[in-house]
C-alpha cells in the first residue's frame, strides 16, 4: 500500500503531519504501508502555514494506491494555501490527470475543495471543514455528516485532527481492523465517529454549524 501526500505552500501543518505520522508508523510496524510526500511541477520544498519546511519527491501518482490532499489557507484571500492553488490551477489539473482505476483520492479538511476544483467530487458524498461545507456543495459535492466519508475511490475527512482518523481508516480498509487497532494503541489515540461508507443512507450535512473559520 503506497500512499502519496500532495504538498504545497500554505497547507496546514497537522493536515500533512497527522496522516504522515500514522502511515509512517504503519510502515515501521511492518504493515506493508509506504508513505511519501510529493508535489507537482518539480517543487523541491514546500512550507506549511506554521513555517515547517517539507521536502517532497517527484509527482508520481501512477505508482500510488492512495493520494491524500491536505487543506489549509482556504480562508485567505491571498498568499499561499488551498485558495491560491485553486487559482493557479496547476495542482487541480494534475489531480484531474492522475485519475485512473485503482487510485483512491483522499483529502483532509479543505483539501476537498482542491479535489472539487479537479472535478473529482461532483455528485459524490464527501465532507470538509464545517465552515467550508457550503462551498463544497456549490462546487458539486454532496456533503454528508461524517468525520470520515468513504465513497470507494474517494475518501474525505473533516477539519484538522480528522486527518488522523482518515489515515487510521485507510489502514483498516487496506490492512484490517487489527492493524488499525495496533496503531491506535501505540499512538494512545482513539478515532472519533461518525464514519460514513458508500451504501449507507446519506445523512445530509447542512451549512451553518458553529465553529472556527475554515483554514
Amino acid at each position: 500500500m503506497r500512499v502519496d501526500i500532495a504538498v504545497f505552500d500554505g497547507m496546514d501543518d497537522l493536515d500533512v503531519v497527522g496522516p504522515f505520522s500514522v502511515l509512517g508508523l504503519a510502515g515501521r510496524a511492518g504493515l506493508g504501508v509506504e508513505v511519501r510526500l510529493t508535489a507537482v511541477g518539480g517543487v523541491s520544498q514546500a512550507t506549511t502555514r506554521g513555517g515547517l519546511p517539507l521536502y517532497p519527491g517527484e509527482w508520481a501518482p501512477h505508482s500510488a494506491d492512495v493520494l491524500i490532499v491536505p487543506g489549509g489557507g482556504y480562508a485567505a484571500s491571498e498568499g499561499a494555501g488551498v485558495r491560491a492553488e485553486i487559482a493557479a490551477g496547476g495542482l487541480p489539473a494534475a489531480l484531474t490527470a492522475a485519475a485512473r482505476p485503482g487510485l483512491v483520492f483522499a483529502s483532509v479538511c479543505t483539501g476537498a475543495l482542491l479535489l472539487a476544483a479537479a472535478g473529482l467530487v461532483t455528485g459524490r458524498p464527501c465532507t470538509t471543514h464545517h465552515r467550508a461545507i457550503e462551498d463544497l456543495a456549490a462546487a458539486g459535492g454532496v456533503p454528508v455528516e461524517g468525520r470520515v466519508v468513504d465513497d470507494g475511490d474517494l475518501v474525505t475527512a473533516g477539519g484538522i485532527t480528522s486527518g488522523l482518523d482518515l489515515a487510521l481508516w485507510l489502514v483498516e480498509r487496506f490492512r484490517g481492523p487489527d492493524a488499525a487497532g495496533l496503531l491506535q494503541q501505540v499512538m494512545e489515540y482513539e478515532r472519533r465517529e461518525p464514519l460514513w461508507r458508500s451504501g449507507e443512507d446519506v445523512p445530509t450535512r447542512l451549512p451553518g454549524d458553529q465553529g472556527a473559520s475554515a483554514r
